[in-house]
């Protein structure tokens, strides 16, 4: 999987979002800079109030250091809250990510495989962009700091390695325009998001897995 074996999500051999790693960020704000900060929490929140389900384009970056690598891949994205998703890669490399509630799925169309999981916030790291579905609450779960333009967080607690995520911020009514989570090792996945449509009533079925026949399906652990 070029991204989500539980040893690479976003990582090499070890790059799995449990690896990311932590900037070397200043967290001494001045008091401007911290209501910056509030007024874009408070602006993702209510966004997030009103959203049922969303969907769009993303460019997707890996940059591998150990390696000397990077990997560009693009495609199409459909959540529906509380839990569903499908994200799917388009070209050479073509695969779908799905997830409902705490199932996930990827298949990979040219192994004519697929490789299923539980999906816990353990397994967070098999999808950077799961974290779409829950920034209604990220002082909960994240530090923050930063300006109104771009936030960074850090996980209170472990959250499947993941120790920094910025996030670029919009004035579109889908204020995330882009976000990068890095690892340990300094490799990063940067996604950006275009063509975000907001409560275009996404039918459940869309998230259903109908694999193919002759497919093999690989169980993994939890």
């Amino acid at each position: 999987m070029h991204l989500f074996r539980r040893s690479f999500v976003i990582i090499p051999s070890c790059l799995s979002l449990a690896l990311i790693l932590i900037l070397a960020l200043a967290l001494t704000c001045s008091l401007s800079s911290a209501a910056d900060t509030d007024n874009a929490v408070a602006r993702i929140q209510k966004a997030y109030e009103g959203i049922k389900d969303m969907k769009g384009l993303f460019v997707q970056k890996n940059v591998i250091k150990d390696l000397n690598k990077t990997d560009t891949y693009s495609g199409e994205f459909f959540i529906k809250r509380p839990l569903k998703m499908k994200w799917t890669y388009k070209g050479k490399a073509s695969q779908d990510l799905f997830i409902s509630n705490d199932t996930v799925v990827i298949y990979k169309k040219g192994d004519n495989q697929a490789y299923r999981s539980k999906f816990n916030k353990d397994t967070y790291g098999q999808s950077p962009v799961v974290l779409l579905t829950g920034m209604g609450n990220i002082r909960e779960e994240f530090i923050i700091s930063g300006t109104e333009k771009v936030l960074i967080l850090k996980p209170r607690k472990s959250m499947a390695g993941i120790v920094s995520i910025t996030l670029h911020l919009s004035d579109a009514d889908f204020p995330i325009r882009a976000f990068t989570i890095q690892d340990g090792r300094s490799n990063t996945v940067e996604i950006e998001l275009k063509d975000i449509k907001i409560n275009s009533n996404i039918k459940d079925s869309l998230f259903d897995l109908n694999l193919p026949k002759g497919v093999n399906v690989y169980e993994q652990p939890s």
